[in-house]
C-alpha cells in the first residue's frame, strides 16, 4: 500500500511535454540564418546540449553555440526553439492541473539551467505552483537516475523521501528514484498518469 504523498516531483520531456528536437533545429536554424546540418552539428552531434545538462554554466554554453555557428544566439533565440518544439501533453496538464491546488508540485528534468525560466513559458497555467521548485540537472550537477540527484532534490523541495511520488516516463530514472527512498512510477500519458493519481488516491 503506497504511503501518503505529500510532494508530487515530476519529470518535463516525456510527461509533461513531448520534445520535437527536429523543431527545435529547424526553428534555431531559421532564427539564425543557418542550415539544420549545422544547428544539428554545433548543439548535439558536439556534445554541447549534453554538457550544458550536466552543469556547463548557460553563459558560456551560449557562447559556446554562437561560435560554433558563426553568430551570436540570444537566450530568445535559444528559449523561443525550445518553446517551439515543447508540446504540452493538454490531458497531463489538466490532471496535475487539480493536483496543485492542494498539493506542492516540482519538476526534476535532465535539462541545462536555462530550463528554469524556459519551462513557465511553455507550462503558464502551472507557473505560479511551480515557483522555484524547477529543478534541473544542469544546476544540480548531476543527472537522472543518480540517487544523489533525488536526494539533492528532496532536500532543496523540503520534503522527505517516503513522501515524495516521482513520475517519469523512463523506468531507469524511477529505479533511481526508488532506490532514493521515493516512491516512484512511470507514465507518458493522461491515462498513465490518472492510473497512477488513483493508485496513491490523488485522483
Amino acid at each position: 500500500m503506497p504511503v501518503a504523498v505529500d510532494c508530487l516531483l515530476l519529470d518535463f520531456d516525456g510527461v509533461l511535454v513531448r520534445h520535437a528536437r527536429h523543431v527545435r533545429v529547424r526553428h534555431l536554424a531559421a532564427s539564425t540564418r543557418r542550415s539544420a546540418a549545422q544547428v544539428q552539428a554545433a548543439l548535439f552531434d558536439s556534445g554541447l546540449e549534453q554538457r550544458h545538462d550536466a552543469g556547463l554554466d548557460s553563459a558560456l554554453y551560449l557562447q559556446q553555440l554562437g561560435t560554433a555557428l558563426g553568430t551570436p544566439v540570444s537566450i530568445a533565440q535559444w528559449q523561443d526553439a525550445r518553446i517551439a518544439a515543447s508540446s504540452p501533453q493538454d490531458g497531463v496538464i489538466e490532471r496535475v492541473e487539480r493536483i496543485a491546488r492542494d498539493l506542492p508540485i516540482a519538476i526534476l528534468t535532465n535539462n541545462g539551467a536555462l530550463m528554469a525560466q524556459t519551462i513557465p513559458r511553455i507550462l503558464p497555467t502551472l507557473a505560479e505552483a511551480l515557483s522555484g521548485r524547477i529543478l534541473c540537472s544542469g544546476a544540480l550537477g548531476g543527472r537522472k537516475p543518480d540517487p544523489a540527484v533525488f536526494v539533492q532534490a528532496v532536500t532543496l523541495l523540503g520534503t522527505r523521501a517516503e513522501r515524495t511520488l516521482f513520475i517519469d516516463d523512463l523506468f531507469v530514472n524511477v529505479r533511481g528514484a526508488r532506490q532514493a527512498g521515493l516512491q516512484a512510477e512511470t507514465a507518458s500519458d493522461s491515462r498513465g498518469i490518472g492510473k497512477v493519481f488513483k493508485r496513491y488516491g490523488l485522483a
